[in-house]
């Protein structure tokens, strides 16, 4: 354990204010946060006369649906995009770096725990 996690006090400000982010329950709270403010930003929309160049930008809600659509896509395409680039564990095999062996005696060994 760090020592930030056995005493939140000596953490910065910042990291003290958003301490809450990691109790359990805290995404369903950013989740619904985030949804609302999705749905007043949409309602907004029909607040504000548009002055838009094409005739489909003055459908209400235009561009959050668009960019819902466009995001949507893109995800598909990258896991689509996946299937093309992603190599197996050992493409690299016997060249790999992490598969040269070093003499255990010429190793420096560091214990990062601080213990």
């Amino acid at each position: 354990m760090s020592e930030y996690e056995t005493d939140p006090a000596k953490l910065p400000r910042l990291g003290r204010m958003l301490l809450w982010v990691d109790k359990p329950g805290s995404a369903n709270k950013i989740f619904y946060g985030l949804a609302a403010v999705c749905v007043v930003v949409f309602l907004l929309d029909f607040t504000y006369e548009k002055h838009a160049y094409f005739d489909i930008e003055h459908i209400p809600g235009f561009f959050a649906i668009y960019g819902f659509v466009m995001f949507t896509g893109l995800i598909l395409a990258a896991k689509a995009l996946r299937v093309l680039v992603k190599r197996p564990e050992d493409y690299y095999g016997d060249k790999a770096v992490d598969s040269e062996i070093y003499p255990e005696d010429q190793l420096e060994k560091v214990n990062h725990d601080g213990l």
